[in-house]
């Protein structure tokens, strides 16, 4: 029975949403210093992210109580840890050669990692994604992302 409590905050899904949890709230605080047109987005990302977390949070407890073993977190740890470096690879992308061309590549990298490989879903996905982001911002609200090192004049 002891067990049972100690294994019960340890579980591999209750660390993910409390470290998710943390680290999004970490992040949020620095939006309370820009602009609101400039925080709108950064802010809304990561409060859904906390929402889901602790969603996340409660359903693991809840198959705690009822005593449920704990799943492992992937199947694929290789495939985790190629999708995270993507990401690192998109951050530093944006920087260099621009926010639209870096997701425009992003996407179906990381929908492929994770092992969607329908090739005409992936394009409507990432065309989806990326009109979408320009229509609301640069388009509707003028807001322009950056276009890289490697295209400024």
């Amino acid at each position: 029975m002891s067990d049972r409590s100690h294994n019960r905050l340890t579980r591999p899904e209750t660390l993910t949403a409390v470290g998710i949890i943390l680290i999004a709230a970490g992040f949020l605080v620095p939006t309370t210093d820009l602009r609101s047109i400039s925080a709108l987005l950064p802010a809304a990302m990561l409060i859904g992210l906390i929402v889901l977390a602790l969603v996340l949070l409660v359903m693991d407890q809840r198959k705690a109580a009822r005593a449920e073993a704990p799943v492992q977190m992937t199947q694929a740890p290789k495939r985790v840890a190629g999708a995270f470096l993507l990401i690192l690879g998109y951050a530093l992308a944006c920087d260099f050669i621009g926010f639209y061309v870096s997701t425009a590549v992003t996407i179906p990298l990381v929908a492929f990692a994770f092992g969607y490989r329908n090739p005409l879903g992936l394009l409507v996905a990432t065309g989806i994604v990326v009109g979408s982001i320009w229509l609301i911002f640069d388009f509707g609200m003028s807001q322009s992302f950056p276009a890289g090192r490697l295209w400024k004049d």
